[in-house]
């Protein structure tokens, strides 16, 4: 071998080993526009998705992505496959063979979407109906209720999504429809679809199935091939931008406004490319800049259309995670809230439910227009349970308007944290989700736990006090710790929120023997007559919202053996935001808890409406431990998805802690 082939050799080794063992790593696109829909009445047709496409590539080769990487299927442009079902499933499984561990993937849909029933699905909607994209060759199937054919169902999306996953590929998605929230997992009324003076229309996207034509007499929707994963993988190389929640419609119109060269786009795509010329660092600084740019179009539809509700955008996924890479470990394990500048003061999104107190320390982001940030350290001067308020830091004041405003805290807060008198150290590698700490202390008057580095006894009364200390080594302490420090919040969390009311959201413990229904009772009063359970009896938490809002729903819980419990959303992935319900159509949703069975089982469940044009709110309520990301088994923190830019005044809230204490239970 010439000495040139051994550095060239030697070379290559330093790069692949520079990138994580992903060298040769590509970010690949499958761009979808359906505008017409040729088995339906052009009044149901489209404008914008296939300008919607083209901005879309532009946008990203200029993030980098090879011409070759990216696959588009749209009518109206110029050498695009037609975005059929057939051709869409096709493009997907050529996407999915070329893809290889390390690889990242968007996969982006324009179009119309709609909502039924599919009693076929393994995971089933709090309001009972499925998400679907409407591909160009749909049709309604008369003779069959909510039969589609040409469709590509929610339940479509995650299998491939799962695929992906499965061979170690970071997936993006977005969701430029309607009905769009839980499209990886309408309205009572036919919406206009076009409204407004021929040069500037509002279409919007979102169908109902009876508006569908096709042919007579029933059919059977085609099946598709779609992958198969036996056991799902969990999403930490997963994020998605949905257009609307589940019940919303979504517009497309002139953008940007009062541009000569404005043409039809899709609010969301137009904005998340917008957002995208700031350069963000993250999917989550991507999101805060979608938000960002929404209000102005929201605000001039909504003089227009005084009497729709109109979209509000939604994400989930691994938000911290660097954008368009493979890399499942966040960016920053810290929580961002966004926040909003009125003169001097920044309200925040979040609160004393986030896990915010009065004078602590905060540090405050500046984003610019050029993608420049600039940053300063601040007070928090006032914390509610739901909002908070500083000063703009002084070195921040001069910056104009246009600025995005993030703040993210510079420690857990003290006055939530466990407090351990430990007489050998903590044991290391404590890993906790904000605010959840553990600190020592010297006073044990003070202390919630000892710790004496071969025995570890409970002293707090609302922690479990009075259980003999057991022999414990250090790994063991690590993990029982870090538990007795989410307890304590959970505790916290509940101790703000227990006196809140929530009208038209309740949730109810049900007590089952077999398929029967024992006895129940409103979580937020369990007692002695629903608890303990007996032989043969299962716990059954029973879900209602008909408050005809969204909901930020979390239910966690604490195992009696001391583990920590994720039950809404079950997935760190997937987003809290549960469905909108009414008194009419009631968005319901059972969820069962094998193991709250024995002494010692602790159930929390929060709940407060959706703020519009926000991120869900986790309330600090994540599991904490990593969990694997795919082939490659990385670690990833746990979603941090918070806060939401909001009217003043206080929010509603639901809270409720269940907690099996022996012989006698009690919400407390």
């Amino acid at each position: 071998m010439t000495r040139a082939a051994r550095c060239l050799r030697v070379l290559l080794a330093l790069m692949l080993l520079a990138s994580g063992g992903t060298a040769f790593a590509v970010q690949r696109a499958l761009l979808v526009g359906v505008s017409e829909l040729v088995n339906q009445p052009q009044a149901l047709w489209l404008q914008a998705p296939r300008n919607d496409v083209m901005l879309m590539r532009d946008a990203l080769l200029k993030q980098g992505f090879a011409p070759a990487d990216i696959t588009v299927l749209a009518d109206g442009v110029s050498g695009s496959v037609l975005p059929e079902s057939q051709a869409i499933h096709e493009a997907l499984g050529r996407l999915l063979a070329q893809s290889k561990s390390g690889d990242f993937v968007l996969l982006y849909f324009s179009g119309h979407g709609t909502r039924l029933r599919d009693s076929n699905k393994r995971y089933q909607e709090p309001d009972g109906l499925s998400e679907n994209f409407l591909a160009r060759d749909v049709r309604g199937t008369l003779g069959a209720d909510n039969a589609l054919t040409g469709d590509l169902r929610d339940a479509d999306f995650d299998a491939w999504i799962q695929a992906f996953l499965a061979r170690n590929v970071f997936v993006a998605s977005v969701f430029d429809t309607c009905s769009a929230n839980s499209m990886t997992r309408s309205t009572t009324d036919a919406p206009a679809i076009a409204e407004g003076p021929p040069d500037d229309q509002v279409r919007w996207r979102g169908l109902r199935t009876a508006q569908l034509t096709g042919a007579p007499g029933p059919a059977a929707r085609a099946v598709m091939t779609r992958p198969t994963v036996t056991d799902p993988v969990p999403r930490a190389r997963y994020v998605a931008l949905f257009a609307s929640e589940s019940h919303q419609i979504t517009p497309e119109l002139r953008l940007p406004r009062k541009n000569r060269n404005a043409r039809p786009q899709g609010l969301l795509t137009w904005a998340v490319v917008e957002a995208l010329s700031r350069k963000p660092a993250t999917w989550r600084d991507l999101f805060d800049g979608v938000l960002a740019v929404y209000p102005p179009v929201i605000d001039e539809l909504a003089q227009r259309f005084p009497t729709r509700e109109l979209p509000s955008p939604v994400a989930e996924g691994n938000l911290d995670a660097p954008i368009f890479a493979n890399r499942a470990q966040a960016v920053s394990t810290r929580p961002v809230w966004r926040a909003q500048r009125s003169g001097d003061t920044l309200t925040l999104q979040a609160g004393q439910l986030d896990g915010l107190v009065a004078q602590q320390p905060l540090r405050v982001l500046a984003t610019m227009d050029d993608g420049t940030v600039r940053s300063a350290e601040g007070t928090l001067t006032q914390a509610f349970a739901d909002k908070a308020r500083m000063a703009v830091p002084p070195a921040l004041r001069e910056l104009p308007g246009a600025a995005l405003w993030n703040i993210t805290p510079l420690g857990e807060p003290a006055a939530v944290a466990l407090r351990v008198r430990a007489e050998q150290g903590l044991p290391p590698g404590l890993s906790l989700e904000y605010p959840a700490s553990v600190i020592a202390v010297n006073d044990a008057d003070g202390a919630d736990v000892r710790w004496s580095g071969a025995r570890l006894e409970v002293l707090s009364p609302s922690l479990g006090a009075g259980a003999k200390p057991a022999p414990t080594d250090a790994a063991t302490a690590r993990r029982r710790l870090e538990t007795l420090a989410r307890l304590k919040w959970l505790n916290q969390l509940y101790t703000i929120a227990k006196d809140a009311q929530f009208d038209g959201f309740d949730a109810v413990f049900e007590v089952w023997s077999g398929d029967r229904l024992v006895r129940s009772g409103s979580a937020q009063q369990v007692d002695a007559k629903l608890l303990p359970l007996r032989s043969g009896e299962r716990a059954v938490l029973n879900v209602r919202n008909t408050s005809a809002r969204s909901v930020d729903l979390v239910i966690v819980g604490i195992d009696p053996q001391g583990g920590a419990r994720q039950v809404f959303p079950e997935d760190p992935g997937e987003t809290n935001r549960f469905k909108r319900g009414t008194r009419e159509a009631p968005a319901v949703k059972r969820f069962e808890l094998p193991w709250f069975n024995a002494e010692g089982g602790r159930l929390l469940v929060l709940a407060t409406p959706a703020a519009p044009y926000s991120a869900p709110r986790l309330f600090g309520t994540g599991a904490g431990d990593a969990v694997a990301g795919g082939a490659g088994g990385a670690g990833i923190a746990e979603v941090r998805v918070r806060g939401a830019l909001q009217p003043e005044g206080e929010r509603q809230t639901f809270a409720a802690m269940v907690h099996w204490a022996g012989e006698v239970s009690a919400a407390k």
